[in-house]
């Protein structure tokens, strides 16, 4: 069965005094885009959890969010000497720049600097982060069980809407052939009625020439083939819906198809019950590739 590319997952946990809550969501995107936010200093998780999600999605636009805490009552505070020497020289350039403005500004503390964000934090070991990596993947791979669950389950309801509206571009292939079997009678009778008023109003007239003409025009606008390759569409989109894995390449080159036979369907209709037939083919077969956009 097919899957959306529509999901989400959330979850929290905590070990050794850390806490952590996570966020996994995904969105509908021509390949697929992974966009990872995870504390760096939990070294080889980053690659790890890319290598868990690569596997088992195909497309879309997935973001996991992972924010890890550390309860006050654990472990040593220290000073991050990367963000304060970063912070540091922010201060020094605002300073300078507002000098040049003939601005003056309160001098900084250095308890202004530590209360800023990501300069005093608590210290973590190397034993920490080794400890914590398992089990932070070990919860990515049940977070992903859940998001594919929901992309599942969007999925199905996508399989029911497409197969209701396949349903509905085959009843309306079987109209166009009705109209198009009911124009056939009729263009016998004009063309027959045409071939006369040439012959009887116009001298030296080989009347085999003009017979092969009306009969090219007869084929010209003769739709047999469109209906038959809209019919084999619908078989094929019904096949993909289901195939168990990707397909949404697969549809959106259908879907191509579908709106290319319509097209062709509307030029040579020739009636006007044939042309609104036609027309309200590509009106489904648009509202059909909005949904396909979503399939995984």
């Amino acid at each position: 069965m097919i899957k959306s590319m529509t999901g989400f997952a959330a979850d929290k946990g905590s070990e050794g005094g850390y806490n952590w809550s996570w966020d996994l969501r995904g969105v509908n995107g021509k390949g697929l885009d992974l966009r990872l936010r995870v504390p760096d200093w939990i070294e080889g998780l980053e690659p790890a959890l890319r290598e868990t999600l690569g596997k088992s999605l195909s497309r879309g636009n997935v973001t996991l969010s992972l924010r890890v805490t550390r309860e006050e009552s654990g472990g040593q505070l220290a000073v991050n000497e990367s963000a304060l020497n970063s912070a540091i020289a922010a201060l020094k350039r605002i300073e300078a720049e507002a000098m040049e403005q003939g601005l003056s500004l309160a001098p900084s503390t250095p308890s202004d600097i530590l209360t800023l964000r990501g300069i005093y934090e608590a210290s973590t070991t190397d034993s920490e982060s080794k400890t914590l990596l398992p089990k932070l993947v070990q919860e990515a791979a049940q977070l992903l069980v859940a998001f594919q669950d929901m992309r599942a389950r969007e999925g199905a309801a996508l399989a029911r809407i497409l197969t209701r509206q396949l349903n509905e571009i085959a009843d309306l292939v079987q109209a166009a052939q009705d109209a198009a079997t009911a124009r056939r009678a009729e263009a016998a009778i004009s063309l027959k009625s045409a071939l006369a008023r040439v012959l009887d109003n116009l001298d030296n007239v080989d009347p085999d020439r003009v017979a092969q003409e009306l009969a090219i025009i007869a084929v010209k606008t003769d739709v047999t083939e469109e209906l038959d390759r809209l019919r084999a569409h619908v078989d094929a989109a019904r096949e993909l819906l289901g195939v168990n894995g990707p397909v949404g390449r697969k549809f959106d080159f259908l879907m191509q198809e579908f709106n290319r036979e319509a097209n062709t369907l509307c030029s040579k209709a020739q009636s006007p019950a044939l042309t609104r037939i036609g027309l309200e083919m590509k009106t489904l077969i648009d509202q059909m590739r909005e949904q396909v956009q979503n399939v995984e």
